[in-house]
């Protein structure tokens, strides 16, 4: 069974009183009370302006909505910190378990059923699996293009002329 709005409810001393907060805040934004009663799909992103290889991503999140709706349940979207290499000071790493923690934290803290995660490099999606992981709330994972609006790891390229693939070699061929 959802727990949609119900679930963390901040402790007011009555839980009635918090859920009609909470309704109350929402409801403002224009949500129905039907949408309300729906189970909550949060879909987390690291789109950023700064980050190149995320850059599709606000159309996966619309498509994610729409499914998410299609299914009978509300999406919500989030943001967590976004990790781009060549911006990451004082270095990707120490940003990638920042960003796991920042994740985790955010699942936890909304009230949501299960969650969508979109990011799309070798620092975002393992940060975002560790906070899936922890949140321990039943979890889709969604790569986004590996660098730019137009690429990814099954995008054909062609190199000195021959067809390839992302990181794909011809087996018995010269290196490249």
């Amino acid at each position: 069974m959802a727990d949609g709005l119900r679930k963390g409810l901040t402790s007011y001393g009555d839980a009635g009183f918090s859920l009609f907060l909470r309704k109350a805040f929402i409801k403002a934004m224009g949500y129905s009370d039907d949408a309300l009663n729906r189970p909550i799909v949060g879909i987390t992103n690291t789109h950023s302006d700064y980050n190149p290889c995320h850059g599709n991503v606000p159309q996966i999140i619309e498509a994610v909505k729409r499914g998410v709706m299609l299914a009978g349940a509300m999406p919500m979207v989030f943001p967590t910190i976004s990790i781009a290499e060549s911006f990451a000071f004082p270095t990707s790493m120490y940003l990638r378990n920042l960003m796991a923690m920042d994740t985790e934290e955010m699942i936890r803290a909304q009230p949501m059923d299960s969650v969508v995660v979109i990011g799309g490099c070798d620092k975002t999606l393992p940060a975002q699996l560790m906070a899936a992981v922890s949140a321990d709330l039943p979890t889709v994972v969604i790569p986004a293009a590996a660098c730019g609006r137009n690429s990814g790891p099954a995008k054909s390229t062609r190199r000195r002329s021959r067809p390839s693939t992302a990181g794909w070699r011809r087996p018995s061929g010269p290196a490249w």
